[in-house]
């Protein structure tokens, strides 16, 4: 702030005084009442207070409104500082208006109407203190207001650097909060040339605005590209002599440097061969300043110097096209691998992630290998070995696989419980993509089951199974090696799962060697029964009916298991009917019912791996696209079925499936998460009715045409399966929004007429702490002046296992369509989770129900007879028709259900009142179902256009 010489407000300085020197909060509170009702005596009886007083008497209020009091007058008095043209008075204006003055405020056209003067006017420090005001407050009503205003002032020659810059930084701040508003088509061109200003702080401010304007809209601002490339060079070449305004410890312009690279990572490599060339020649440069020696031993200068080269390689990888560019990224990076701050290692293993992916710096990547594995061993920080993991399996390929999958599984026993689930994984899809010898992939998961089995997921030893069921040639190891593991004597129960189905399906091919006969196999098997789970015995027990068909000669010592009480009599009613089914089974079947009944699994039809979509699901950023793309996942052989000519339906029983509802859940949840569409449901089959295949277990649960997504997020920018959530809230007010491995999202909310308040509960399912958690609301489309949305805040972190609130405020002012979006963000492990929900906030929220007798409601009825006023759909049921659910729905949807009001007893007619903030809407609604033909007729009825429409469509999506 300028010094204004005699401008010292002493009655301001007296007051902080005495509340500084108060000795109690009550005396603190005494003295400010005091104040309050003196300046409210000044401003409502003296009329002649001229500019000073009142920016004294309105600082004071601002002092007030700063220590914590509601301030609830003052507020015009503030708004008339802005026509002064005394710099402290128009400036304690605006700084009031800022704090004080919503975005909704009445006065908000006034104080728009002073800031276009402002704007308007000759004097540079009235123009940036307007723009100041503008960027602070930011509301869309200020952007409607000032839409031309402000880009105009920003490519007007007049117009001197230091407004340009302000300009520049409030036009970003209206395009991020009302994009649609601001119409840039017009100034386009006039904007992206301001990259060739000669004033760095404006280009500096214009690279952001521009940047934030590309990632709406490349196309129309690629003739940035250019100009961007040009500034660049300028900025590389140039000695830090030659911008010492904009040089910051020996380094040009680091900030702008950043920009401009991040402003090219938007677009594909330049097209004009001479723009391509200068900017080869440009990151060339920067990578060679990287090999100079320090300019300064102070920190500050290695930061900003490995800003701009950080921000170059990532340039590079995006552009992947120059090999030569890309190996020597790559080994600068390798440079930074044993450097002793932390950070550059990290940042250093990120980025090689990246160029492991690439054809071009693959081998380059695979010759720090030993370095790498180095720092997985002996990094003290969790989040750098996690990175190197990342690396390893990134760098991974045919000719290192054995080795990198060994140093993995080797740090596993020592591994940081916090990454051990997502290794587990990782060391599996490995194994399986590049094993050359089944052999190997099969003691490679039993020593993962071994070593961390608490972190094993069913599709991991579901997927060895399968494998194992499709290779003849490693069926008789596999049984070898996991009768070798069973003998440890503590064993996981993963092992157990693994060692009964195998063993079941092929202990056969051991059963000649005296050491593991059928009885020591049976026998061992049995002595981890009473060790398991409910749903691992029932595993076991029909892995004991298996071998009643493959060793006959053991048939009554089995038969006596299954006779026992603590099986036949058991609480658990799966393993109680499974006893008794096999019994009879076995006591009952000829030889050659149970042997075609008890034959042996046919082999699976060929699918990609589970696994790989778990991995996703668990990390979506975790597995680089390239990996896929380089070496994709070994097709299993084709099935071929001893009973059945049709390789994809197997016709053996499924004697083998948990009673859980692992064959439906696991695939579906690795699906759902990733964003690939929503997962056709199923039902799990009756626990003890066996009628389904272990093949399902493996299947991926199929959607009808799959939208393409990236991170989970489908093609409006949600989160995968909100959309669905959304829905089921449509018709309830309380549930569970949203849930996955890190968060649970729960929803809460209440309704009275025009007003409603929501709650979301926040709860964090890990045993880490979510930091730097953000939840932001937008409200898409016109929703903003039809919705009014206040958000209070929530704590920047969640602690491991607890739950946080945060409460939102919904008015209705006038009928809508779309949600508010809710935009959460935090840190978990060092990475950046997104999560976009639509929040359940629909217009039939607001409706009451209404009781109305036959004679009022067809009165109604017919008076609401205008097209616009109607809304009318057939449609198929979703679901067979039941009344009473029917009847809940519409209940849920907040209108009555009014009885013996329709000819026909099997209609609905509802009725309710829709409350806006300026209005009430009439509503009716008919339902006639035809349980027949399983289809709905409903008709609405609004005594406002477009209500009917909205509500029509909102409840025709649940029934």
């Amino acid at each position: 702030m300028p010094t204004v010489k005699g401008d010292g407000m002493r009655g301001l300085a007296v007051f902080i005084s005495d509340i500084r020197n108060c000795k109690s909060k009550e005396a603190e509170i005494k003295r400010i009442n005091k104040e309050l009702a003196n300046i409210r005596s000044k401003f409502k009886g003296d009329k002649t207070l001229d500019g000073y007083q009142k920016k004294k008497y309105v600082c004071k209020l601002l002092f007030i409104f700063l220590l914590g009091h509601d301030i609830d007058f003052g507020h015009m008095e503030a708004v008339n500082l802005l026509s002064s043209n005394k710099y402290t008075e128009k400036q304690i204006g605006y700084l009031f208006i800022s704090v004080l003055i919503g975005a909704n405020n009445d006065l908000m056209k006034l104080v728009i109407q002073a800031i276009r003067n402002d704007l308007a006017s000759r004097n540079p420090v009235h123009i940036t203190l307007a723009l100041q005001c503008v960027a602070n407050i930011g509301s869309r009503e200020m952007a409607e207001g000032l839409s031309v205003d402000i880009p105009k002032l920003l490519v007007s020659g007049d117009t001197i650097d230091s407004v340009k810059q302000s300009a520049a930084l409030t036009l970003l701040r209206l395009l991020r909060s009302s994009p649609d508003i601001i119409p840039m088509g017009e100034w386009t061109s006039r904007i992206i040339h301001l990259l060739n200003d000669q004033h760095m702080g404006v280009v500096t401010a214009a690279a952001s605005l521009i940047e934030n304007l590309v990632k709406k809209n490349p196309e129309e601002y690629k003739g940035c590209v250019s100009l961007a490339v040009s500034r660049l060079s300028r900025i590389v070449t140039s000695s830090y002599t030659d911008l010492q305004d904009y040089t910051y410890y020996f380094v040009p312009a680091p900030w702008l440097s950043v920009k401009l690279l991040r402003l090219l990572q938007n677009y594909p490599p330049p097209e004009d061969p001479a723009v391509k060339t200068r900017l080869t020649e440009c990151l060339e440069t920067i990578l060679n300043k990287a090999q100079e020696p320090p300019k300064s031993k102070k920190v500050q200068h290695s930061n900003a110097k490995n800003a701009v080269l950080f921000e170059a390689i990532n340039l590079i990888i995006h552009m992947d096209s120059d090999p030569n560019l890309l190996v020597r990224a790559c080994n600068q990076l390798g440079q930074f691998l044993q450097h002793r701050e932390t950070n550059l290692r990290y940042l250093a293993l990120e980025s090689m992630c990246l160029l492991a992916t690439s054809e071009f710096s693959h081998e380059a990547v695979k010759k720090h290998q030993e370095t790498v594995i180095t720092a997985l061993k002996t990094e003290r920080d969790v989040s750098v070995r996690q990175r190197a993991v990342d690396l390893l399996y990134a760098m991974c390929d045919r000719t290192n696989a054995e080795e990198i999958v060994g140093e993995m599984l080797e740090y596993l026993e020592s591994a940081d419980y916090s990454i051990r689930e997502e290794m587990v994984l990782k060391v599996a899809i490995l194994a399986e993509k590049y094993a050359v010898d089944y052999t190997w992939y099969v003691d490679v998961i039993l020593n993962l089951i071994r070593i961390a089995g608490d972190y094993v997921s069913e599709e991991v030893w579901y997927r060895v199974i399968q494998i194992v069921i499709n290779r003849d040639d490693v069926q008789g190891y596999a049984a070898k090696t996991v009768f070798e593991a069973l003998q440890a004597p503590a064993c996981h129960e993963n092992m157990v799962k693994v060692g009964g189905y195998i063993m079941g399906e092929f202990g056969n091919l051991i059963a000649g060697d005296p050491r593991s006969s059928p009885l020591v196999q049976f026998q061992l098997l049995h002595s981890k029964y009473h060790l398991c789970s409910p749903a691992t015995r029932g595993l076991l027990l029909s892995t004991y009916i298996k071998f009643i068909n493959l060793f006959p000669e053991i048939k009554h010592t089995i038969q006596d298991v299954l006779k026992s009480d603590n099986n036949m009599r058991n609480s658990d009613v799966e393993l109680q009917q499974r006893s008794i089914e096999y019994l009879q089974l076995s006591s009952i079947a000829t030889a050659d019912v149970l042997a075609t009944v008890l034959e042996e699994m046919p082999p699976f039809p060929e699918r990609e791996s589970s696994i790989l979509a778990k991995l996703k699901k668990k990390k979506p950023n975790s597995v680089p696209d390239g990996s896929e793309q380089k070496d994709q996942m070994p097709k299993l052989p084709t099935a071929q079925m001893s009973n059945s000519s049709d390789s994809a339906q197997p016709t053996s029983i499924n004697l083998m499936s948990q009673g859980s509802p692992a064959a439906s859940g696991a695939a579906s949840a690795s699906v759902d998460l990733l964003g690939l569409g929503t997962p056709t449901q199923t039902t799990a089959p009756p626990v003890g009715g066996g009628d389904g295949f272990l093949v399902d277990m493996f299947d991926t649960l199929t959607t009808s045409s799959p939208a393409p997504a990236t991170n989970g997020m489908d093609l409006g920018g949600l989160t995968g399966g909100a959309e669905e959530a959304f829905k089921k809230f449509i018709c309830k007010n309380n549930g569970v929004l949203f849930e996955n491995d890190l968060l649970q999202i729960g929803v809460k909310s209440e309704y009275r007429e025009d007003l409603g308040r929501v709650w979301v509960f926040y709860g964090n399912k890990t045993s880490f702490q979510l930091n730097a958690f953000c939840v932001d609301i937008s409200t898409p489309g016109d929703l903003a002046t039809s919705l009014s949305v206040q958000q209070k805040p929530v704590g920047g972190e969640v602690e491991a296992g607890a739950q946080v609130k945060q409460q939102f405020n919904m008015a209705c002012v006038q009928e809508f369509t779309d949600a508010p979006i809710l935009n959460i963000q935090f840190m978990y492990s060092g990475a950046q989770q997104k999560i976009n929900l639509k929040l359940p906030v629909v217009l039939s929220k607001y409706i009451t129900p209404a009781e109305m007798d036959s004679g009022n409601f067809f009165g109604r009825w017919k008076a609401l007879s205008n097209p616009s006023q109607e809304s009318q759909q057939i449609f198929k049921a979703s679901a067979p028709i039941d009344i009473e659910t029917t009847k809940s729905k519409l209940l849920g949807f907040n209108v009555s259900v009014l009885d013996n009001i329709d000819p026909n007893p099997e209609n609905f007619v509802s009725a309710g009142v829709l409350h806006t903030r300026n209005q009430q809407v009439g509503i009716l609604v008919r339902l006639e179902p035809n349980k027949q033909a399983q289809m709905y007729r409903l008709t609405v009825r609004a005594s406002r256009d477009r209500v009917a429409k909205i509500l029509c469509d909102l409840l025709q999506s649940q029934l």
